[in-house]
């Protein structure tokens, strides 16, 4: 077993809304969040004081205790008020991607079994259908302004007043994003008001923001990395967070030099970006003091490319996943320095940490040895709502959670993530689950049998690649076809990007879908395309 070497912290019980913006009157007007595209800013105090107006404004129409708020919106400056707002007024938030589809949010809607949605006005069509789908939604709200509807602007007038809900902090569930596990389509990953908050405590030893950093939050506080270091973590701490709607280069790069941000959270095709595309040499990144990436693999050479670009300590990476609140490992930032590459950190606080055998489960291994990662902690979730067995099949009775990644320690405790046991596709950071994207594959009426498997493109992103069996009768269905019939019904990080056909999916007696079988088919593949393409004569090799 291996344990932190960073003192415990003990469990924060408070509800998370008290957790980030307990302090808030220290900040007072100092800046909170900023509108990185058109500057509207508020303070600590509007963001504390909105944030109780609007609770007390859904109180008054209905919202109660241990009911269910979707909240369906890129960043903007609303979205941590909406938020705290609804986890004040005693509900559960459960965060919806803003380009989900009205079928995938009326699913979402369903199993979390939500009241109410707090939306914007671009997505509001699709708020209105997915609640037309699901049903028993009460009320929709927007952000902004929508004829009809009521706004978040308009609450801040109400008189009525605070309310006063009496939250348990370790049973009641503040946060419920949906997240796939490590197999098969998206769960609800409860996660209590001290589960997250004391996330934040583990996490504030090895890295923190404080009064005078600026974070920008491009990447989506939807989801749990996004809510947690970019939206609960900084404005716990009196930073101030500088909010991006989505991820353009060129208007990230924009933010980072005119609102002189200091750290950047970001996933690894925005490493990328910094390390190779030739529009960052014509902005000022001089106030960027560290970046951290998380969310997917990072390879170490793109991360000592971005650095050395950069002129910046190494990029430094985390780990963890939503059911664990999310945070296990992190760089910390007095070590940028000397972490070796690739590694993705060293154990927060009050966590621990078994590698155990791929072949026997039940082993432990030492270090050195790769084995699957389990992790035991407090930030370890409440379990999948309204799915007993996959709780148990994640979290074994002694309270082990079972991540389905593989990885090894070094004798200094750094932890490197080498492969992953689970099938799930992580494309730029989303979960994209096979099975889900399988299920749909054959509802097409061409389409006899198939399966997905991530494979990574010329960018090194990971995308879905489906292999298909055509029907007897479909002989002419194109691979166009197949990514079509998908891109019409998923979100866009969902989509099928590459199509193999095949006479017949490799499976087992139990009809589990051989996945290995399919990436070594691709391999073979690979490595035929490169023995058949024609070799190009160096001027060396010509003379």
């Amino acid at each position: 077993m291996f344990r932190s070497e960073y003192a415990d912290v003990p469990p924060v019980e408070l509800p998370i809304h008290e957790a980030v913006l307990g302090h808030a009157a220290e900040f007072g007007d100092t800046p909170a969040l900023i509108d990185g595209t058109d500057g509207t800013t508020l303070t600590y105090d509007q963001v504390d004081r909105f944030h109780r107006r609007v609770a007390a404004a859904l109180a008054e129409t209905g919202v109660r205790k241990g009911d269910v708020l979707a909240l369906h919106s890129p960043n903007t400056v609303s979205f941590p008020v909406a938020f705290y707002a609804a986890t004040r007024a005693g509900a559960s938030v459960t965060t919806v991607h803003p380009l989900a589809t009205p079928e995938e949010f009326a699913k979402q809607l369903r199993d979390a079994k939500a009241r109410w949605i707090i939306t914007v006005s671009p997505l509001l069509e699709a708020a209105r259908r997915a609640a037309e789908l699901a049903g028993g939604i009460e009320e929709i709200f927007v952000c902004d302004s929508a004829p009809g509807h009521r706004s978040l602007i308009d609450m801040l007038a109400s008189a009525a007043p605070e309310p006063a809900v009496a939250v348990d902090p370790a049973r009641d569930v503040a946060a419920l994003p949906y997240s796939s596990g490590t197999t098969g389509v998206p769960k609800g990953v409860m996660l209590t008001h001290r589960q997250i908050a004391t996330n934040l405590a583990q996490l504030e030893p090895l890295i923190t923001a404080g009064p005078g950093d600026r974070i920008l939050a491009v990447l989506p506080f939807f989801h749990i990395y996004g809510l947690t270091a970019l939206m609960n973590a900084p404005l716990r701490k009196g930073a101030t967070v500088v909010v991006l709607p989505r991820f353009e280069l060129e208007t990230f790069l924009a933010a980072v030099q005119d609102h002189r941000i200091t750290a950047l959270y970001v996933a690894p095709p925005i490493v990328l970006a910094l390390a190779k595309h030739p529009a960052v040499t014509r902005y000022d990144l001089s106030s960027l003091r560290y970046i951290i990436s998380a969310a997917a693999p990072l390879d170490a050479h793109l991360a000592a490319a971005c650095s050395q670009r950069l002129g910046l300590p190494p990029v430094g990476q985390a780990y963890g996943m939503t059911e664990l609140s999310p945070g296990t490992h992190v760089v910390p930032q007095d070590a940028l320095h000397v972490a070796p590459p690739g590694t993705v950190g060293k154990l927060i606080a009050g966590t621990e940490m078994r590698i155990v055998s791929l072949t026997d489960p039940g082993k432990d291994l030492g270090t050195g040895e790769a084995g699957e990662i389990l992790i035991r902690g407090p930030q370890v979730m409440k379990g999948y709502l309204g799915r007993p067995d996959a709780t148990a099949a994640m979290i074994d009775p002694d309270g082990w959670l079972h991540t389905g990644d593989v990885g090894y320690t070094d004798r200094d405790g750094w932890l490197f993530v080498v492969d992953r046991v689970k099938e799930l596709i992580k494309y730029k950071g989303f979960q994209v689950a096979p099975a889900e994207l399988e299920a749909l594959l054959l509802t097409h009426p061409g389409i006899a049998d198939a399966a997905v498997i991530g494979v990574y493109d010329e960018d090194g992103n990971e995308v879905p690649h489906a292999y298909v069996v055509r029907q007897p009768t479909a002989g002419g269905l194109s691979a166009g076809e197949v990514m079509m019939h998908v891109a019409e019904r998923v979100a866009p990080y969902k989509r099928v990007r590459q199509v193999t056909f095949l006479d017949a999916v490799p499976r087992a007696a139990s009809g589990k879908i051989l996945r290995r079988e399919l990436r070594d088919l691709r391999e073979q593949q690979q490595r035929r395309a490169e023995e058949h393409r024609p070799e190009r004569n160096r001027p060396e090799e010509q003379q």
